[in-house]
């Protein structure tokens, strides 16, 4: 007979949850190397790419808005100031700094399975199964938006910010860490934002978000990511109109899952017994 497993305790659960912490750091630090021995490709060939006029994503753009009738500032990209590293230490710095940065973002699925390893056990067997659409379905979204956020948003920041200009008199030369932090911050914030439908659904499922509270605020929310895309992008209505409609498009895909997960918890309220 197969005995019961032995409860545990309160310090046994810290004790496992350092171990998978542990072996989520190692994963980052191990991929976080490996960009750093090829740092140089990494930096021309991904994190610099945004600064070469044929990006792909200017070239698309120019052929797209020149088809459809529209005039696009994409057609006329150029970059004159190359980066300044002001200090001994700055590139090296930078260097390890984008090497934890992309390790994170690499490690993701990775980081998400030691998550779900440590709140399985507490799980019953059909959540457990259920559970593992959430791997797929966050390294999936997470993914969408660090791709979203490299060939859409940063290019457009990117041309924007080096071609604004309050005066003639004032020279655009920005920092290296200055602007590696626009290229990884965004892309890392824009990914963990694409997570907003696995966010809202574990919130709907503890009774926090509701999908009338989502309908609600609909309108607000529409008005946020308006003015959000307004400050990322160039000054032209079909720059904002590309960034805003995905966002918008992940919103109502959460007020769906949210009322999706509300009406099953009624349906298993439902289902209980009356005493």
């Amino acid at each position: 007979m197969k005995q019961p497993e032995k409860e545990m305790s309160f310090l046994d659960h810290l004790e496992e949850l350092r171990w998978h912490l542990v072996r989520s750091f190692g994963a980052i630090f191990i991929i976080g190397i490996l960009i750093f021995i090829f740092q140089t490709t990494v930096f021309d060939d991904f994190l610099l790419a945004h600064l070469k006029p044929d990006f792909v994503t200017y070239k698309f753009f120019c052929k797209t808005f020149t088809y459809i009738g529209i005039d696009s500032s994409f057609c006329d990209v150029h970059f004159n100031q190359k980066l300044l590293s002001l200090n001994p230490t700055q590139q090296l710095m930078t260097a390890i700094w984008v090497s934890l940065i992309l390790g994170f973002i690499i490690a993701f699925p990775y980081i998400l399975w030691e998550i779900w390893r440590f709140i399985a056990p507490g799980l019953h067997s059909a959540e457990r199964k259920n559970s593992r659409g959430f791997l797929l379905a966050s390294s999936f979204l997470f993914f969408l938006g660090a791709l979203f956020s490299y060939f859409v948003i940063i290019p457009m920041s990117v041309y924007f910010f080096y071609n604004y200009k309050i005066s003639d008199a004032v020279v655009n030369n920005f920092k290296l860490d200055a602007y590696i932090n626009l290229v990884t911050n965004t892309m890392l914030g824009v990914a963990l934002f694409f997570e907003l439908p696995v966010v809202v659904f574990f919130l709907s499922k503890i009774g926090l978000i509701t999908p009338e509270f989502l309908k609600k605020y609909r309108k607000h929310a529409l008005v946020v990511v308006l003015i959000v895309a307004a400050v990322i992008t160039p000054p032209d209505v079909a720059s904002q109109v590309i960034v805003s409609i995905p966002i918008m498009i992940l919103y109502e895909v959460s007020i769906y899952i949210s009322k999706i997960v509300t009406k099953k918890q009624e349906q298993n309220i439902s289902k209980v017994p009356k005493v």
